[in-house]
């Protein structure tokens, strides 16, 4: 059910598909002006979106330029969900991964947040706001293709968790979403993720997706679809959940088999 909240400001990053525009269409559903930032702004997020601003948010100054708009557009930023990450695709082992890869990794995936918290900051204990933070089931179980993602996932997860901490008692909450296997372009286009594993496998794409959800682990046999983490995130970023702070929520289909 649809609940329609006063008109306040959401900022969404890595907004032009996947999970960050499903979580734009539903938080505009919600009544929220959205501000919907990607590197590059596509025509659906142009549609979803009361605002789409192209941002780099691996660069120092991105963060900040895009809290600028947001704030100038709509006077207020009252949720911040921090969508924007990526992997590369890989069947190389660890010693292939040289520092600048390493570096452009944690740059996109956690000082990005760090820098777009930091930014919006100010706004979200005026607003009494909550930030989500989109992580990685890759953050509780590592997995060595994407050991650099996996690594700032992990810190990304510790960060909101000091930040609840912080920032609880001054009426903001931090929480995150930790997704597994979602059918994401990551996984789904010819040149992603998957298609590497599917070429390494011997298999195509088609082939490899079909059978993946069974060899991951994966209990509910099929790969995590964007508008279920997407609910998640709106619930969160919405008034009903005012006591949960801190959580964070894990929506990977049954794969981590630990507690």
């Amino acid at each position: 059910m649809t609940v329609k909240t006063a008109v306040k400001t959401a900022v969404v990053t890595g907004a032009s598909k996947g999970i960050g525009l499903a979580v734009t269409r539903f938080l505009e559903e919600d009544g929220f002006r959205v501000v919907g930032a990607a590197r590059t702004v596509t025509p659906e997020l142009k549609e979803a979106s009361s605002l789409a601003v192209s941002v780099d948010l691996a660069t120092p100054q991105g963060p900040a330029e895009l809290i600028r708009q947001a704030h100038g557009a709509f006077g207020s930023v009252d949720v911040l969900v921090n969508n924007v990450g990526a992997f590369s695709p890989r069947t190389s082992g660890f010693a292939a991964i040289d520092d600048i890869e390493w570096q452009h990794t944690f740059e996109l995936n956690f000082f990005g947040v760090v820098r777009t918290v930091r930014a919006a900051l100010p706004h979200l204990v005026a607003s009494q706001g909550s930030i989500v933070n989109v992580s990685s089931a890759r953050a509780r179980g590592p997995q060595p293709p994407t050991v650099d993602y996996g690594a700032a996932k992990a810190a990304l997860t510790n960060l909101s968790k000091a930040l609840s901490m912080e920032l609880g008692p001054k009426g903001v909450r931090v929480n995150t979403v930790s997704p597994g296997p979602t059918r994401t372009p990551a996984w789904t286009d010819a040149d992603g993720f998957g298609a590497g594993l599917a070429a390494a496998a011997g298999k195509s794409l088609e082939e490899f997706l079909e059978g993946f959800p069974g060899m991951a682990g994966l209990t509910t046999g099929r790969l995590t679809e964007p508008e279920e983490v997407a609910e998640v995130v709106r619930m969160l970023a919405s008034g009903r959940t005012r006591a949960v702070n801190g959580a964070d929520f894990v929506i990977d289909g049954g794969q981590l088999k630990t507690v």
